[in-house]
């Protein structure tokens, strides 16, 4: 009894110097030991009968030599098991970076209608128009090479009968000319945006649409971008490592966002991406996904 009671104590000391699992360890090797002393014994028994004590001690190395395989080689599967463990252990995080960017350039849109029940009427309507329009963005200050014109449209209006039927007697013309300015100007351009309704006190049929804004350099900063993030990601990883007891291994996997491009202090996102062209002032926000192994 009092044997078994070192021997347990012995290899809670040899589990706790190597590592290894204390319960798993020491009761294999205690009932292993066990067993190899009682065979011993017995054997030492029947020596003492036989007077053979060299077979007592043949069989005194053997189990010694077995207890002693049994350890190391119950080391080294624990070390094994313990290392392949680690290895499939693996930590999944997200890197984010954003930067707030002004727009470059504007481009606006605004169009111009003319109706007569003569064709020609209603062109020559819309081509009177169209040089007051171009007349009030030249005084505006916008350069000719900012302005582009659009084909013109025409679309036939037939009569219609008193029960609202469709007839093929034609009505009358409308006629649709698109101006568009796009420019660097983005003052010049969202007062323009505005105030060019005013034409419509001169009869001119006139529609403004808002403005977009557009930045044309994004490209150079989504490789900036990109690699804030992934210095984001690492930095999350290390934390939430350290934090467990553990270390950051080597990349396994990494995986692209799509960019958000939003209005400032938006939370909209888009799986397909965002693109806002409402505002000048923008927020460009990339994410990436980084997978590392733990050790």
């Amino acid at each position: 009894m009092i044997i078994s009671t070192y021997l347990k104590k012995a290899l809670f000391i040899v589990s706790s110097y190597f590592g290894l699992n204390k319960i798993f360890f020491v009761d294999f090797l205690y009932s292993t030991l066990y067993l190899i002393c009682i065979t011993n014994l017995n054997t030492t028994q029947g020596s003492q009968m036989d007077n053979n004590n060299r077979s007592w001690l043949g069989l005194s190395l053997l189990g010694l030599l077995l207890a002693v395989g049994i350890i190391i080689s119950t080391f080294v599967i624990s070390n094994t098991v313990e290392r392949v463990k680690t290895q499939n252990q693996r930590i999944t995080v997200k890197g984010f970076a954003e930067r707030t960017i002004t727009s470059d350039i504007a481009v606006w849109e605004g169009q111009i209608t003319a109706r007569s029940p003569e064709l020609v009427t209603a062109y020559d309507n819309l081509q009177a128009d169209l040089q007051k329009v171009l007349s009030y963005l030249k005084e505006q200050g916008v350069q000719s090479d900012d302005i582009s014109m659009s084909a013109v449209t025409t679309r036939i209006q037939y009569r219609r009968t008193d029960k609202g039927g469709s007839t093929n007697i034609v009505d009358g013309y409308v006629l649709v000319q698109n101006v568009k300015i796009s420019s660097s100007n983005i003052e010049q351009v969202a007062e323009i945006s505005s105030s060019i309704t005013g034409l419509i006190k001169e009869g001119i049929e006139f529609d403004s649409f808002a403005p977009r804004y557009f930045y044309t350099k994004l490209d150079d900063i989504k490789i900036e971008l990109l690699g804030e993030a992934t210095k984001n990601a690492g930095m999350r990883a290390s934390s939430l490592a350290e934090n467990s007891g553990s270390k950051v291994g080597a990349l396994k996997y990494a995986s692209q966002g799509v960019f958000q491009i939003t209005p400032l202090y938006s939370t909209e996102v888009s799986g397909y991406g965002v693109y806002d062209t409402s505002t000048i002032e923008k927020s460009v926000k990339a994410v990436v996904t980084m997978e590392y192994s733990i050790r």
